[in-house]
């Protein structure tokens, strides 16, 4: 049997509609964001709240800006979206799966949910090829998520790890912002400018086409291949600002049939918070 693709394109998207497992979630960020889904969401999706739902945000002034929340709170958070282990997820935001999209993305991975794709080029692209919308609230029955594990599957590092791993010459530290923020240039979200010394800028829009859809499996292995040739998967260490925008590239990555690397969920944001 072959591996489902973390990727489903808009026209398999719209031969699943009458699935009656499908489940649909919106997980679009910014101020507005539930505004925004009320006005305009494609058909029969959900919102998903990247602060409350996908994170545990308790601000001590040391940690990340989007920490995980516990593995238990997760899962009752998948039983109130009416996720269960029959569910096929489909997940889009309004930033090509390059934010929280991907974040939901790898959570359900994480603790080993295999059914969930994210929407190639999502809201944008789908409304482009006609995808049905729709307004207003929406919800899903609520179910109970049974869990055949008690903690993430998927690897991640913490921050002393990464302190060790800026002096290992066999680990590799990935930055996925975008250069200006990576050189330090310019910082508009996190209090100090720069990066984690000796860290490597593979930015996440690279990821994608001038459409703003994700570039073949077989382009996303050339562009990462040196990573995975030079280090072991054990070593590579993936991160963004606050351990949501990382996450695309771990899809990307996952996409062109590589191994899912480690996640640094603390980011620059506990990083540079911690004067290390």
């Amino acid at each position: 049997m072959n591996k489902q693709s973390p990727i489903i394109q808009i026209n398999e998207f719209l031969q699943l509609s009458k699935n009656p497992n499908l489940r649909i979630f919106d997980v679009r960020t910014g101020p507005d964001s539930k505004t925004e889904f009320e006005k305009k969401h494609l058909k029969n999706a959900v919102y998903v709240d990247l602060n409350s739902d996908l994170a545990e945000i308790d601000n001590p002034k040391n940690r990340g800006r989007h920490p995980l929340p516990k593995f238990e709170n997760f899962i009752k958070t998948l039983g109130k979206l009416g996720i269960d282990k029959d569910s096929h997820v489909v997940i889009y935001d309004d930033k090509n799966g390059a934010n929280a999209g991907a974040r939901f993305w790898w959570m359900l991975k994480a603790v080993g949910h295999n059914n969930v794709q994210v929407l190639n080029g999502g809201l944008q692209f789908a409304e482009s090829q006609s995808y049905p919308l729709s307004s207003g609230e929406n919800s899903y029955p609520k179910t109970e998520y049974i869990s055949d594990y008690k903690d993430w599957q998927l690897p991640q590092i913490w921050i002393e790890d990464v302190k060790n791993a800026t002096q290992d010459s066999d680990a590799v530290i990935v930055d996925v912002r975008e250069s200006q923020r990576y050189q330090g240039i310019t910082e508009p979200i996190d209090l100090v400018a720069g990066h984690i010394p000796n860290a490597k800028n593979f930015p996440f829009s690279d990821n994608l086409d001038e459409n703003g859809l994700f570039k073949s499996p077989e382009t996303l292995r050339n562009l990462y291949s040196e990573l995975f040739n030079q280090y072991d998967k054990s070593k590579i260490t993936f991160h963004c600002g606050s351990g949501v925008t990382a996450c695309h590239s771990l899809l990307a990555l996952d996409y062109a049939g590589l191994e899912i690397p480690n996640l640094y969920v603390g980011s620059w944001s506990e990083w540079s918070r911690n004067e290390i």
